[in-house]
């Protein structure tokens, strides 16, 4: 004897709806304005550009006393060594800095972004653009302590589904758009019924 007949896919119920308890993302990203830079330089960084700085001046005086010549010599090479460090280091500093503002604005017009607005997390997201821009710099531990927190912030599809988070598709925030325009424009009043000037007739 045949079954019942089956469901209409429209009554069709999912017990499993992978997508169930899921919060949508606007697909244009985040608007608003960029929340400020919260993160001072690098301060490793920092700290060996100061000591190269300090050396350098050291040195300096210690060349302009030296009356043997050897020993003068190797002074200079070790003062131009350690000129070359401080060079370096604040171009590192300056190029790190540039990267770090920069990644930071590209990160906050994401639709993640929403999320972190919400949770109060920038001071997580700026730890995480410091240690990509070390990791794109070369830094292998930057690397791991980067790829652990982009799961934590939703930056790769698997964390986002993890999360329980999805970004919307593109048909869906036209439609949503267009819902919310509607909405906002009023509606114009119809025509009254049995307007006595539709029976009129020149005569």
């Amino acid at each position: 004897m045949p079954g019942p007949a089956p469901k209409h896919p429209s009554v069709r119920a999912r017990t499993n709806d992978p997508k169930k308890g899921f919060t949508s993302l606007p697909a244009g990203g985040r608007l608003g304005a960029i929340p400020p830079w919260p993160l001072r330089p690098n301060p490793i960084m920092a700290a060996q550009l100061e000591t190269a700085r300090d050396r350098v001046a050291s040195l300096q005086v210690e060349v302009e006393v030296e009356e043997d010549g050897r020993k003068k010599g190797r002074m200079r090479r070790e003062l131009n060594k350690n000129e070359m460090a401080v060079a370096t280091l604040s171009l590192q500093i300056e190029q790190a800095t540039d990267d770090e503002v920069a990644l930071w604005d590209i990160l906050w017009r994401t639709p993640q972004a929403t999320v972190w607005e919400d949770s109060h997390s920038s001071r997580e997201v700026a730890q995480y653009v410091r240690w990509k821009v070390l990791a794109e710099q070369g830094d292998l531990k930057a690397a791991v302590e980067a790829r652990q927190l982009s799961d934590r912030l939703g930056l790769n599809p698997l964390a986002l589904t993890r999360l329980h988070l999805e970004i919307e598709r593109a048909d869906e925030a036209e439609t949503r758009g267009e819902q919310r325009r509607q909405r906002a424009t009023p509606a114009r009043a119809d025509k009254p019924k049995g307007d006595p000037r539709g029976t009129l007739r020149a005569v």
